[in-house]
């Protein structure tokens, strides 16, 4: 508690695009609640917030603290653990911070390689080949700059979590349900759900909440989305278009499916999927019409970029998590 009663919140930002934040903030005037209900403390994107005043915290005084982002270098691992520390409650909050998301298909590609394609590709204006050095001396001093690590980790790949809220970001009807929980739990209203749960979605699939009929068609060809003009009302793989709805948690309303694009698998693992890319393929696999080994093998050969298809959002929480490549450096 604060000298105002308050309970103390913290969220924080790590490898990640930022819109886990915009999510918060687009929960409109129940943001006001989270103001009511809680003191908070450090929210960098949001508020001025020194590490040094994390630190000075004692351990455990943070009631809750949300953690978007995924593991991608020192920095970002030093606030994990940090946060781990000062927080009774800490929540992977969103794609990144639960599975690793984008950011981890980095885990595809040796750190070398990912330097040389940031600075010295023909995007980029470097004809000096200048790569950032992990210290720098200038007329002030040394400045030091995070040192990136060979794979992009998870958050419970580097401290344990209690909670779990899924989504590239999460819903914003969800983290509002989410904060009236947590505001009841305060109030004495409502009990935390067992520790490891994830909250803010649903225990089942997209296909489960997706209104399109599915008839069990087979497809000889996969197609890419701009190449095919979708029925409205059929299943969107049983059109030959990947849609990752049936390895996919539900808890987002189906929304894509719904507005005529393919689920892309934000949410992440449905409730007992032991890993996404599996579960996914299989999937793919069942409405494949053909027997023919040859013919599967061209047929899948039609799926553009089959690792970003399979783990696009889940790479780093997989069985596989990187490149042998990758994980050799």
């Amino acid at each position: 508690m604060t000298s105002n009663g308050k309970p103390k919140f913290a969220m924080y930002w790590a490898a990640s695009c930022g819109g886990c934040e915009i999510a918060v903030l687009n929960i409109h005037e129940k943001i006001l609640d989270v103001d009511a209900n809680f003191d908070v403390v450090f929210w960098p994107v949001a508020m001025d917030a020194k590490y040094k005043d994390v630190e000075a915290m004692e351990d455990g005084s943070i009631l809750l603290t949300l953690f978007n982002g995924a593991i991608r270098n020192e920095e970002n691992e030093h606030i994990a653990k940090l946060l781990r520390q000062k927080s009774q409650i800490l929540v992977a909050f969103g794609s990144c911070a639960t599975e690793g998301c984008m950011p981890a298909l980095a885990n595809l590609t040796p750190i070398e390689e990912v330097f040389e394609t940031y600075y010295s590709t023909i995007s980029t204006d470097n004809p000096q080949h200048i790569h950032p050095q992990p210290v720098y001396k200038v007329p002030e001093g040394e400045i030091y700059i995070p040192k990136l690590f060979p794979i992009v980790r998870t958050l419970d790949q580097v401290v344990e979590v209690d909670y779990y809220m899924p989504g590239c970001p999460p819903e914003s009807h969800q983290i509002a349900a989410v904060i009236d929980l947590v505001i009841d739990v305060l109030q004495g209203k409502a009990a935390l759900p067992p520790k490891g749960t994830v909250i803010g979605a649903g225990g089942s699939t997209v296909c489960d909440d997706c209104p399109r009929k599915r008839d069990v068609k087979k497809i000889r060809e996969f197609k890419r989305i701009q190449g095919v003009i979708l029925d409205p009302e059929i299943c969107i793989l049983e059109q030959g278009v990947i849609c990752s709805g049936p390895a996919t948690r539900n808890g987002c309303g189906a929304l894509c499916p719904q507005a005529g694009s393919p689920c892309i698998g934000c949410y992440g693992p449905a409730e007992g999927v032991i890993d996404y890319g599996a579960r996914l393929l299989t999937a793919v696999a069942s409405v494949i019409d053909s027997n023919d080994p040859e013919e599967i093998e061209r047929i899948i050969d039609g799926i553009p970029d089959p690792a970003g298809m399979f783990y696009r959002f889940n790479l780093g929480g997989s069985l596989l998590r990187a490149s042998k490549s990758a994980w050799a450096k």
